[in-house]
């Protein structure tokens, strides 16, 4: 969508696959702009007026050297996000190819540079298995590395706390929200403060290690508390377990539920 925006005129920021107010006002005045509801969602007559760049779902066919829609938004993003330099523009043209074939060497698949099944599925899934220490992940700021240590260490299921923390912050650990939350979980101090003092009962560094850290922690207790029914241990997350006992899920709530549940899918 930033991608589509960008072409527009309407988004000049990062293409970090972040929805936030930039990206949501770009979106809104494209909608404006082409006479539909500014409602800020992506249906399916936003991606039409959209064009070349709304069409197309990353998966629904083989990328291949001129094609442009916005599949091929997705898997420069991916690439990008491997590790690989190239213009996140919607068009497939020759830096695309080279980078999909470094990609390709690199995870052992046949570098033809067309991105068949085999391919996009190593996009969305293939990390790399690396034994390091976790304080060298920290000084790498290696977020994904990081949530599958601690996620291993305290037995959480580490799709949902990758899922969890793309949503809270698209992975970005210098993050700080309007009401003070922090890092790659978006934790407020008083949370954090909690978690060291009842749940872990030792200080932690103030780190992106230790920001996963506390996030992990804190979702495995109230997975506890919750029976672990994940759905309502991420409305205690978002809402505040005393909130969710009191009052059931707000609208809202439900609505994160089911994006971190939807994120979740495509993570595991």
């Amino acid at each position: 969508m930033q991608v589509a925006l960008r072409a527009q005129g309407l988004y000049a920021g990062a293409i970090d696959g972040v929805y936030g107010a930039g990206t949501a006002r770009g979106l809104r005045r494209f909608q404006r702009r082409t006479g539909l509801a500014a409602d800020g969602r992506v249906g399916p007559a936003t991606r039409r007026a959209l064009g070349q760049l709304g069409r197309h779902t990353f998966g629904s066919r083989t990328l291949r050297p001129g094609v442009s829609g916005w599949d091929v938004s997705v898997a420069q993003f991916l690439l990008a996000q491997d590790g690989q330099l190239l213009s996140l523009d919607g068009h497939f043209g020759p830096r695309t190819a080279a980078a999909l074939r470094r990609f390709q060497r690199i995870h052992g698949l046949d570098a033809d540079g067309i991105a068949g099944r085999g391919t996009l599925r190593a996009l969305t899934h293939v990390r790399a298995k690396r034994f390091v220490r976790v304080s060298s992940l920290d000084r790498s700021g290696d977020v994904p590395s990081l949530i599958d240590y601690w996620a291993a260490r305290y037995r959480v299921d580490a799709a949902l706390i990758r899922a969890l923390a793309w949503m809270e912050s698209g992975y970005h650990p210098n993050l700080t929200s309007s009401v003070g939350a922090r890092g790659v979980m978006q934790i407020l101090p008083t949370t954090w403060e909690y978690v060291e003092s009842v749940l872990l009962q030792r200080r932690i560094r103030h780190t992106v290690s230790g920001d996963i850290q506390i996030g992990v922690v804190l979702m495995r207790e109230l997975l506890r508390e919750f029976d672990n029914d994940t759905a309502s241990a991420l409305a205690a997350w978002y809402q505040g377990p005393a909130s969710v006992r009191r009052n059931g899920r707000f609208r809202v709530t439900k609505l994160f539920v089911a994006d971190v549940l939807a994120l979740r899918r495509r993570f595991a």
